[in-house]
């Protein structure tokens, strides 16, 4: 759920994608239930998914000395001067501020209603994991259940992402790779049903079962809600990191900001994020996204801890406290 950082000719892939994922979240606090309760304080490691190396010099950041971030790249970046650049910069700015890079393969920026072959997929993984020997946490392909949209963006059936995953091991020795990233979306029944088809076909081609799943849990959290959440890591059956989760300032029509409105609502989202990432054992990891709200004039989706100009906003306030910062008490931004 990022906010294009696409080269101009296919800013609206991600527009659309965005829409397409988010737009089955509906009204936030239809129906909240009360906050989990927390089995463990700490239990859990917190980070940042964020496409802007910007981000590591802000003191706003520094002060909330983060361990771990997480960066989406297309599995194509390699063959691409633009994309690798990108993922370049971003990668070094977090190496040299000693965090832990999460790579989380996607489409193509170039070609993204275009699935690359198994062969292909590996071909280019491989060359990216060679260039970057101190990364080595991987997810094979974010986002996988997402579904497609006719000529915006493609996503890999179950079956697909299960060959990705293998081919991904097949190239990162020892290192650490995500087995599923998905959505949960209003409704779930189609995500359990993604999981179980992933799970036989690795199961099918022998291949390691994976240890540690991806969710981004948006349309749970965003509601006030957990059910969603624990459905998904039931049927997972291992640990699970929420490698996207946030409380969403502005998506309209059923998250608008009117009036600053969107900020408070976002704050309490993110405390209720906290609190079911406390309650629930599997989940071990964290990344709230994101960092900032997109520059762009029309902002489609933002869930920016800061603004576009990196001023902090109330959901910031939670997160520093959360993670005992030195200086949580900033002046607010007001947009």
């Amino acid at each position: 759920m990022r906010p294009a950082r696409r080269p101009p000719s296919i800013a609206v892939v991600a527009i659309l994608s965005i829409a397409l994922a988010l737009g089955v979240i509906g009204q936030a606090g239809a129906a909240a239930s009360s906050a989990p309760r927390a089995h463990a304080a700490g239990s859990y490691l917190t980070g940042i998914g964020n496409e802007n190396p910007k981000m590591f010099a802000n003191p706003l950041y520094q002060q909330l000395h983060m361990r771990i971030v997480r960066y989406v790249v297309p599995y194509d970046a390699v063959a691409h001067p633009y994309s690798l650049d990108q993922a370049t910069a971003f990668i070094a700015a977090a190496e040299a501020a000693h965090e832990q890079v999460l790579v989380a393969f996607y489409h193509s920026e170039y070609t993204p209603t275009k699935l690359p072959s198994i062969p292909s997929y590996q071909r280019d993984v491989q060359k990216f994991v060679k260039l970057f020997p101190h990364v080595r946490q991987y997810e094979s392909w974010d986002e996988s259940n997402r579904g497609n949209k006719r000529g915006q963006f493609s996503s890999p059936s179950a079956v697909a992402a299960a060959q990705y995953y293998q081919a991904l091991l097949r190239v990162c020795k020892g290192c650490t790779v995500i087995g599923l990233d998905v959505l949960d979306a209003a409704v779930i029944s189609p995500t359990l049903s993604y999981i179980s088809e992933f799970k036989r076909e690795i199961s099918r081609l022998e291949t390691v079962m994976p240890t540690i799943w991806g969710l981004h849990n948006y349309s749970d959290v965003n509601r006030l809600e957990s059910w969603r959440t624990r459905a998904i890591v039931k049927a997972f059956g291992g640990q699970v990191w929420l490698t996207e989760t946030g409380g969403l300032v502005q998506f309209e029509p059923s998250f608008p900001n009117r009036h600053g409105a969107g900020l408070t609502r976002a704050a309490k989202v993110i405390r209720f994020m906290f609190a079911l990432a406390s309650a629930v054992p599997q989940i071990k990891r964290v990344y709230v996204y994101d960092w900032t709200k997109g520059t762009s004039r029309v902002t489609v989706f933002d869930a920016g801890l800061t603004n576009a100009r990196e001023q902090p906003r109330a959901g910031y306030v939670v997160v520093c406290r959360q993670l005992h910062a030195a200086n949580c008490g900033v002046k607010l931004a007001s947009n």
